[in-house]
């Protein structure tokens, strides 16, 4: 460690900028300046001038409010005048950054107080399938790995969700998954995308995963007939896998009533501890502590053209996957001191 420099006036008024003080000197007419020995105390002086006002610092104060109160101003403005863009799939990406992030950052971070692992398997451009395990009651695991990937990747790269047939059913919902950047979970739209370079998420196990009984906790279901691996293949997107842990506490659920689904037109109606017996109290998910861990990728590039076509590869890349994501499910469980902690 090098040593400190010691100023030879290492008070206030030197450090402040201040000029020093004078003062006269026995058997002179005019005044001198005094020399001071290091850490001597010098009277601080009335005929100082007046000190330049310092700034504040930056991001705090009045200023910072007025960025803040100008930017959403000029947010509003655009909202209302229709100048501001949308893609093809209807994905809305200042308003995802800019509110829809705003108000699931703070679940995610201090609500569920989600730990990231791995992000950096995650390419930081070009085209990426992350595929994850699913669960929870309702589809909560799907933002927290939106607001992962987000915000704790180097790129703030945007994670573009592959979702069910019933959220775009949905009203309100739709819209606002469109916005959000999710898209209907079809071979042709996901390709779309990852051609473009975009990240795509998908939970194979879809609603077999979401609304299994809390006695299945954290094993995994069936991943259908491997489409996702096939897409992949077609674009030669690296698979990502990703395994997220605390989702599955946060709606126990214990029992499944069959005649109301049906009534609704849901793939299940959930029983909790809490819901439905105390409303929509009961709705309040259980602030459980979340891990979300991405794997290493497994390349598709160095497979041929036609590859995507071959079934037995397609099984085999889509039990690797699922191998992975089982095994690092439970090494994370092993390693949790407490669901809530």
């Amino acid at each position: 460690m090098a040593d400190a420099k010691v100023l030879p006036f290492d008070d206030d008024r030197s450090r402040s900028g201040a000029g020093r003080r004078r003062v006269a000197q026995p058997g002179t007419s005019g005044a001198a300046p005094v020399s001071a020995l290091p850490g001597a105390q010098v009277p601080e002086s009335r005929e100082a001038g007046p000190q330049a006002p310092q700034e504040p610092p930056e991001g705090s104060g009045r200023g910072a409010w007025d960025r803040r109160l100008a930017g959403g101003l000029a947010f509003l403005r655009r909202r209302v005048t229709g100048e501001y863009e949308v893609d093809e799939f209807g994905y809305d990406e200042e308003l995802t950054d800019q509110v829809l992030m705003s108000l699931l950052r703070p679940l995610a971070e201090k609500y569920f107080r989600v730990e990231v692992k791995g992000i950096e398997n995650i390419p930081s451009d070009g085209g990426a399938l992350v595929v994850a395990n699913h669960s929870g009651t309702l589809p909560l695991d799907g933002l927290m790995l939106q607001v992962a990937v987000h915000d704790h990747h180097p790129a703030e790269r945007h994670l573009r969700l592959l979702a069910a047939d019933l959220v775009f059913m949905l009203p309100v919902v739709n819209e606002l998954a469109r916005k959000a950047g999710h898209t209907l979970a079809c071979a042709e739209d996901a390709e779309r995308l990852l051609e473009r370079g975009e990240v795509v998420g998908v939970m194979p196990e879809g609603f077999k995963g979401l609304g299994k009984p809390f006695g299945d906790r954290y094993k995994l279901q069936r991943f259908g007939r491997g489409g996702f691996v096939s897409t992949a293949l077609r674009a030669g997107a690296p698979i990502v896998p990703c395994s997220i842990v605390g989702a599955e506490e946060i709606y126990p659920m214990i029992g499944n009533s069959r005649t109301l689904a049906r009534i609704l037109g849901f793939p299940y109606f959930p029983l909790t501890p809490t819901f439905p017996w105390l409303g929509p109290l009961g709705a309040v998910p259980l602030p459980t502590k979340w891990t979300i861990q991405f794997g290493e990728p497994i390349p598709t590039d160095g497979y041929p053209p036609e590859a995507a076509e071959d079934p037995m590869l397609m099984f085999n890349l889509t039990d690797q996957v699922r191998e992975q994501i089982q095994h690092t499910l439970y090494k994370l469980l092993v390693q949790r001191r407490s669901v809530f902690f």
